[in-house]
């Protein structure tokens, strides 16, 4: 199945070490984080361990603190760091000309609740 993707924002319009929250029909929402280098990863909004909101953790480096237990998440991979376990679902991304795309076939089917 080849990439649809969709134009979410400007890299300029996510929060330097903050998020960006995507909402979407298929709840959890989508958060897209960006650290101080300007890279920037998108992950589902909910931390593996109580399902806290990581978009409203603090980003350093290349993780983000989940602000309910401070579980740290791996940004590129959406996984806590030891000794903590669990991962959150992360989405394709690209950014083209300033401009943040997520595909948008996973936008809108993944990590689903049932």
């Amino acid at each position: 199945m080849s990439q649809e993707w969709q134009v979410i924002c400007r890299v300029e319009d996510i929060p330097v070490l903050g998020a960006r929250v995507v909402a979407r029909a298929a709840k959890p929402d989508v958060a897209i984080f960006r650290n101080t280098e300007n890279k920037v990863f998108a992950l589902l909004d909910k931390c593996p361990h109580k399902g806290g909101p990581l978009s409203q953790g603090i980003v350093f480096g290349e993780r983000v603190a989940c602000p309910l237990h401070n579980w740290n998440i791996e940004l590129p991979t959406g996984c806590a760091i030891s000794p903590d376990e669990g991962c959150t679902q992360k989405f394709s991304l690209k950014v083209e000309a300033d401009q943040v795309y997520l595909d948008a076939n996973e936008l809108a089917t993944l990590a689903v609740e049932t």
